[in-house]
């Protein structure tokens, strides 16, 4: 990965510069050697209390939850509700959806309330094997991902869902009354949530492309009008069949793509600015 290379060459220089006092590296070599001397059986033990520490966190949100689950679903079909024609409904057409649809609901939204403590049991189980300044990186990653992920699925439900609705329901034939079933519904709410959660994640991925050295900056410039199209193309895909949420799904795709590279180029500089600061030391000594 370009820039932890590059972080690491640097300690290495410096390291050879004053041994003395160049602790920090040999303790995380010391990790990192007793990470290798691991067998896979602990490495797959120490995964598996992660994962039932994940589970529990959900379990417990869930059970915690599973009382209002009526009332979650409710908070969730208002926006169809609101679009619905004074004499229209929700319907359920399976025996099992008034009871398995806000059942879902609720796993969903027990995993989307654990979602920092679950980022946070994966970053315990693969820190020790990262270097300082990678954790450097790394945290403010995970915390954005978190927020932006947050993020999306508010978007998504306070101001693309309601402009979605209003869309289907008023190309609506004269003589169709809609009545949309429940688990419909939550599959196609729950499919936008995912969607535009993830799409908020692209400065992160971005800033990692660019760090890690997969693309370069001046690369991603070249070719920025293939990405734009490229939004457009995966928003058209992956949306509902209307204009509207394509809109709404490539446009934010395009200045959150902008986003990542203006803040992949701030972290680049400074990057820079420290190494030429340590070539300035070496030279002085």
């Amino acid at each position: 990965m370009g820039l932890f290379k590059r972080q690491k060459s640097r300690q290495e220089k410096v390291t050879d510069a004053a041994l003395d006092t160049d602790t920090e590296t040999e303790s995380n070599g010391d990790i990192l050697s007793s990470l290798g001397d691991m067998p896979i059986t602990e490495h797959l033990i120490e995964l598996r209390r992660h994962l039932i520490k994940i589970c529990v966190a959900v379990l417990v949100i869930f059970l915690a939850l599973a009382g209002f689950s009526r009332e979650l679903y409710d908070f969730l079909s208002d926006p169809l509700v609101a679009q619905l024609p004074a004499n229209s409904t929700m319907i359920a057409t399976d025996i099992t959806s008034n009871f398995m649809a806000p059942i879902r609901l609720t796993i969903f939204v027990a995993a989307f309330f654990a979602m920092p403590y679950i980022l946070y049991q994966i970053w315990s189980f693969v820190a020790p094997g990262l270097y300082k300044k990678e954790k450097k990186v790394a945290i403010p990653v995970l915390l954005s991902s978190i927020l932006l992920f947050y993020a999306g699925v508010a978007f998504a439900y306070f101001i693309v869902l309601k402009g979605v609705l209003k869309f289907f329901i008023m190309f609506a034939p004269q003589n169709v009354l809609p009545m949309t079933d429940i688990d419909s519904y939550l599959s196609f709410a729950l499919k936008l949530f995912m969607v535009f959660g993830l799409t908020f994640e692209i400065p992160v991925v971005t800033l990692l492309l660019i760090l890690t050295g997969v693309v370069s900056i001046q690369s991603l410039e070249d070719k920025r009008r293939y990405i734009i199209v490229g939004c457009f193309a995966v928003a058209a895909v992956v949306t509902p069949p209307d204009g509207v949420s394509m809109l709404m799904l490539a446009i934010p795709m395009w200045l959150l793509f902008e986003l990542g590279l203006f803040l992949a180029k701030i972290l680049i500089k400074e990057e820079r600015s420290l190494d030429a600061v340590d070539d300035l030391e070496l030279n002085k000594e």
